[in-house]
């Protein structure tokens, strides 16, 4: 009996320590980027490099906001991933509403038509994109940076999966008591909506803040900047100093792991529920 019990018990103690030898491994990168962060000039350059600092300073962070002006380049990653993601939940929640719940002539074909755009890669619509916002007068400009993210294919599918879980009946219910159509939006369908919707806005509010390619484009203005391209520049200038890179890369992580980690719970099951829908 004893034997039988204990197998289970071995095979159960191998599978959590082989857990825990990979989330070791994968969080050793990130841990030592913050340790070198705190390092003084050239001491991560040794060898063997060091994996604590010998002599704690905040001086690579005290250069980044006083000389490397990279406070302004985080209000500038603020400003345009806040926007951006308040927008597109705006639009996708409608969008993908519209096409779970609404009648219209149509909508079928459009929607296949919408899918059909995610095998087409970013990079190929990158030219026409920037001829159009060439001749809105958006380029160099947040607008620019924010507006071709506002309503994205991937969202809107993910909020009309979601929507179709919403019984009719009590969208009928709703429309014979006089509820007009934004207002059943807003009072009834939007409440329900929040599990995928902050599933979405994770989504948007991490890849504008790491986007690189698409602000590196728009923005010639180094002073509208955001922080992925300012810390690709701030490599090229100080290519020896590991220290001050890594104090970079973590003004960059921080807020987006707090992000994550504060609304994990929210964004699992916005991911469960929304993938077995329709």
């Amino acid at each position: 009996m004893s034997a039988r019990l204990a197998t289970p018990r071995a095979a159960t103690w191998l599978v959590n320590g082989c857990l825990v030898l990979l989330a070791v491994l994968t969080l050793f990168p990130l841990l030592w980027m913050l340790s070198v962060s705190f390092m003084s000039t050239g001491a991560s350059s040794t060898y063997p490099p060091p994996l604590l600092p010998a002599h704690f300073t905040l001086d690579r962070y005290r250069e980044l906001f006083n000389q490397q002006h990279m406070g302004r380049y985080f209000l500038n990653s603020v400003i345009v991933a806040t926007c951006a993601t308040l927008l597109a939940l705006l639009f996708n929640a409608l969008a993908g509403y519209a096409f779970a719940k609404l009648r219209f002539r149509g909508r079928e074909s459009i929607y296949q038509l919408m899918l059909a755009g995610l095998l087409i890669p970013a990079q190929v619509t990158m030219i026409p994109l920037f001829g159009l916002l060439k001749m809105l007068g958006l380029v160099n400009s947040y607008a620019g940076v924010i507006l071709p993210g506002v309503a994205s294919i991937f969202g809107i599918f993910l909020v009309r999966q979601y929507a179709l879980s919403i019984p009719d009946e009590l969208l009928d219910a709703a429309r014979i008591d006089g509820a007009s159509e934004w207002r059943l939006f807003r009072s009834v369908v939007a409440p329900l909506l929040v599990p995928i919707l902050v599933t979405v806005g994770i989504f948007v509010f991490l890849g504008t803040w790491n986007d690189f390619m698409w602000p590196l484009i728009v923005l010639t203005d180094r002073d509208m900047q955001t922080l992925p391209v300012a810390l690709a520049g701030l490599s090229r200038e100080h290519v020896q100093d590991n220290e001050l890179m890594m104090a970079g890369a973590v003004v960059t992580l921080l807020p987006v792991l707090a992000l994550f980690l504060g609304l994990q719970r929210f964004y699992l099951r916005g991911i469960m529920l929304g993938s077995v829908k329709g």
